[in-house]
């Protein structure tokens, strides 16, 4: 089995597992992946998913071992194109790198240790938040080789960083190391070496632990906001938060009879 799925304390650990090639993502790995995504997402004694690879690296992108395979093959681009796009027009369609095109609803932290590059590092912006090791880096390393983004990194990098420093990231597929991807917003906390997956099962058991129906209702309105006029994405925002009126007075409730005074959580 090339992914590992385990749940614990109402959090889904998804562990890529193929350290001889650096967790690179073949077909078989990808569509293992969307699986194990999906379940993730309908599983409703899950709230939070970790994402990580094991071995020392998070991911190195799609499997180039196996294109050159269908190249010696003589497997046609179209063919290949095809052969990629598996689930096209589907309610949960997948990406290239398996989960890439999913709209969840819960969140996902992606623990970043090693390499996360190229696809690797699109699987990681796919993830709600990053947490990385001082030693682990970026990079869109497929830019030597003519592979082209198609896991939503020339979508979700100028979203997150902005157009300058992605242009940046995008054009030249230089390295990015701990201390500049803290620094841009492109990871949101730095850990030493070896305490990425620790530290993101801490944060999930953290957001866990809060109301859940008002922390995906936030949670979308911020992921679905962006493009739309600002009276759009203001009725959206209260459209998701009405639903979570009874929670909100549940809250009330806890806080009068002395529950998390003084910003205590």
């Amino acid at each position: 089995m090339t992914v590992q799925i385990q749940t614990r304390d109402r959090i889904t650990l998804v562990t890529l597992d193929r350290p001889d090639v650096r967790n690179a993502v073949d077909a078989a790995t990808a569509q293992a992946l969307h699986a194990a995504f999906l379940d993730f997402e309908r599983d409703d004694a899950a709230d939070v998913a970790v994402f990580h690879g094991a071995g020392g690296h998070f991911c190195a992108g799609w499997d180039l071992q196996a294109g050159a395979r269908l190249l010696a093959e003589g497997v046609s681009p179209q063919a290949l194109a095809e052969s990629l796009d598996f689930n096209a027009g589907t309610p949960h369609p997948a990406g290239p790198m398996g989960p890439s095109r999913l709209q969840l609803s819960k969140p996902v932290i992606a623990a970043v240790s090693g390499a996360a590059v190229a696809g690797g590092m699109e699987l990681a912006l796919w993830c709600d938040m990053r947490v990385m090791e001082s030693d682990a880096y970026f990079g869109v390393y497929c830019r030597r080789f003519g592979v082209p983004l198609i896991d939503g990194g020339t979508v979700r990098l100028p979203r997150l960083i902005g157009m300058g420093h992605a242009m940046d990231l995008i054009l030249t597929g230089r390295k990015v190391e701990a201390d500049e991807a803290l620094r841009i917003g492109l990871c949101n906390r730095v850990v030493p070496t070896g305490q990425a997956l620790a530290a993101a099962m801490n944060l999930a058991r953290e957001l866990a632990a809060f109301p859940q129906a008002t922390l995906r209702a936030d949670r979308l309105s911020a992921m679905a906001q962006d493009g739309l006029p600002l009276t759009g994405a203001l009725l959206q925002e209260w459209a998701g938060g009405r639903e979570c009126l009874a929670e909100a007075l549940q809250g009330a409730a806890r806080f009068s009879a002395g529950g998390g005074r003084h910003g205590k959580f």
